[in-house]
């Protein structure tokens, strides 16, 4: 599955959860997406970079939505496993 499809998938799921989707939330998702990264903070720094309106409180609650929706877990460390959320 291409990191394309994988956007997609993420969006989609989100979407039929009742959540906004927003170019922030999609930056999020393309910054989780692409790198392995170690904690909110460090998402945060690289999305900052991005876009400077973007408040580390947003990526807390994405990456909690995200772990809710199934799609992070806590042993892999911010990495979007798609195996186990489409499963």
């Amino acid at each position: 599955m291409s990191v394309q499809d994988k956007k997609n998938a993420i969006i989609a799921q989100l979407r039929e959860n009742g959540c906004r989707i927003t170019s922030q939330r999609k930056l999020l998702i393309d910054i989780i997406l692409q790198d392995e990264c170690s904690s909110c903070k460090e998402i945060y720094y690289k999305a900052v970079k991005k876009d400077a309106a973007i408040g580390l409180a947003t990526v807390y609650r994405m990456v909690k939505t995200l772990e809710e929706a199934g799609f992070i877990h806590r042993k892999n460390m911010y990495r979007i496993d798609m195996n186990e959320a489409i499963a």
